[in-house]
């Protein structure tokens, strides 16, 4: 068998595709919620309505959505341009500790800095440590040619290491009972509810507008057509005329300052100081989204509902039913890499190859 590009993907196949990769899920998935001895359409009813099916289950769907809708653009940014970042992890991190930096300790340093203005220099100052991150395997890639995948997935490793040293070390908090705990921000930074009586913060609608901020870019502006090209072909982009290069810094940069505020976001919103296990692995959650959604910014903001609604769902039919919470975090994953089968489908067809080998 071999695959054969099409010439003209139909639009029937364009739209069969989620459904075809909606349907693997549901069979892998049922396959494993038997084998784990739990009723099927009980299970995933338990799933929906755990994620879905009250106001606190929505509370904490959209809770835990903030963060994964900033990784999942930051991963959409960066693959557009064929930049495969995958160290949003410790860009989150380094973001949330930046934050802690500016908005936590500023407060015992005597001076007393008006919120309005320390509020922006901490977002800021979150953004900017996430981009430093990414901007060096950025020109490793563009000047050595070091492949990115590596360096950006070992530096999570390097970020985990360096958190926990200054949280136990210089940013460790006097107060936390010997847990290691980074100080907390100002009660004035903290970023105000949403919605009464639940976890839902702000943070959400800057979430939101990054989205359609990134979104326009890709669709009106000449950086966002240059990202496109250098992604389709960089060959050809480099032969038109355009700075590949600078491209991908660019593009290393926005990426790197989304995963950075996430982190920030994250501490401002709902924790309110860093602590080893603040994130559960949004930044690599954050591949998933970006893929599901097809490196779209705003599908990007459905994708993570979906994925976070499935996490939250997880919990409380793991009560009911036994199910282990794992169940999840393999759903997830079934569905990307069936979306990713049904994608090539699309553009590929299979065909069977002859006896003479054609």
């Amino acid at each position: 068998m071999r695959l054969e590009k099409r010439s003209l993907p139909s639009q029937a196949w364009r739209l069969a595709a989620p459904l075809l990769a909606l349907a693997i899920t549901l069979a892998v998935s049922s396959l494993l919620v038997a084998w784990a001895g739990a009723p099927v359409g009980q299970a995933y009813a338990l799933l929906l309505e755990g994620g879905f099916g009250s106001r606190f289950a929505w509370s904490e769907t959209l809770t835990r959505a903030t963060p994964l809708i900033l990784t999942g653009l930051a991963a959409a940014v960066a693959f557009k341009a064929r930049l495969y970042n995958i160290g949003a992890e410790g860009q989150l991190y380094m973001g949330a500790l930046a934050a802690v930096l500016v908005g936590g300790l500023h407060g015992g340093s005597g001076l007393e800095w008006p919120s309005w203005l320390l509020f922006p220099l901490m977002m800021a100052a979150a953004a900017l440590a996430g981009a430093l991150l990414l901007l060096g395997p950025a020109l490793l890639k563009s000047r050595l040619g070091v492949d990115e995948v590596v360096t950006t997935l070992l530096l999570n490793f390097i970020v985990l290491l360096f958190v926990s040293w200054m949280l136990d070390g210089a940013m460790k908090d006097p107060l936390a009972m010997g847990w290691p705990q980074s100080v907390g921000l100002q009660e004035s930074l903290s970023l105000s509810k949403l919605v009464e009586r639940s976890r839902v913060h702000t943070g959400l609608l800057w979430a939101i507008a990054a989205a359609l901020l990134l979104w326009a870019l890709f669709k009106y502006s000449r950086t966002g057509f240059e990202i496109r090209a250098v992604g389709a072909n960089a060959q050809a982009a480099a032969f038109a005329g355009m700075p590949v290069a600078w491209v991908s810094i660019k593009v290393a940069l926005l990426s790197g300052a989304l995963a950075g505020l996430a982190g920030a976001i994250e501490v401002a919103g709902r924790t309110g100081y860093v602590t080893l296990d603040m994130s559960p692995g949004y930044g690599y959650s954050g591949i998933v989204i970006a893929m599901l959604a097809g490196l779209n910014p705003l599908g990007a903001l459905l994708s993570a509902v979906f994925v976070a609604g499935l996490l939250v769902g997880a919990d409380s039919m793991s009560r009911a039913v036994g199910v282990p919470t794992y169940i999840a975090d393999v759903i997830v994953a079934t569905a990307l890499i069936a979306m990713l089968v049904s994608s090539l489908l699309v553009n590929y067809r299979l065909r069977l190859r002859s006896r003479d080998g054609r």
